[in-house]
């Protein structure tokens, strides 16, 4: 008996595991996107790409050191088919998201969060920088909090570029 309970537990944790590993990535959220340009587009508009959806504030200084890395990994992966949106937090005003990416000059989409909801719909974003790597066919693969080990990130970019 205790054999065919032994046996069962090493079943149904082999199982739990197996599930962990290969359960499919979750899908990103279909959200519509409103740029400082006042341009809009969705994550569907994006499927083909591998992009990066970063929720940020002005206020975040962790957002702001982080700010020039974003940019050269946009620079570097931008030909091959990478996207960054930066979103910046309903609680962040539009004219500092506006002044900041003018100074800075970001080269990619800034997005204003004017009503939490594109942050609600990412799993309520509220700590920033949180940062979501989503695949070519819109599946997040690796959710980012804080700070990132950049040589991981930049690995999980060029798989997922290299992927079909």
């Amino acid at each position: 008996m205790k054999k065919l309970i032994l046996s069962l537990a090493v079943l149904v944790a082999a199982g739990i595991g197996a599930w962990f590993v290969w359960r499919p990535a979750p899908m990103a959220p279909d959200v519509a996107f409103t740029t400082i340009e006042g341009k809009t587009f969705s994550m569907q508009d994006l499927r083909g790409k591998v992009v990066l959806v970063k929720f940020w504030a002005t206020s975040c200084v962790t957002c702001v050191k982080q700010m020039p890395d974003t940019i050269q990994a946009y620079q570097q992966y931008a030909p091959e088919g990478y996207e960054a949106i930066a979103v910046a937090m309903n609680y962040d005003p539009p004219n500092y998201v506006l002044n900041f990416a003018e100074t800075r000059k970001l080269p990619f989409p800034v997005a204003l969060d004017t009503k939490g909801d594109i942050a609600r719909a990412f799993g309520d974003v509220r700590l920033t920088p949180t940062a979501f790597l989503i695949d070519k066919h819109g599946r997040i693969i690796k959710r980012y909090l804080g700070e990132y080990d950049r040589a991981e990130f930049h690995a999980a970019v060029e798989k997922a570029l290299a992927a079909g």
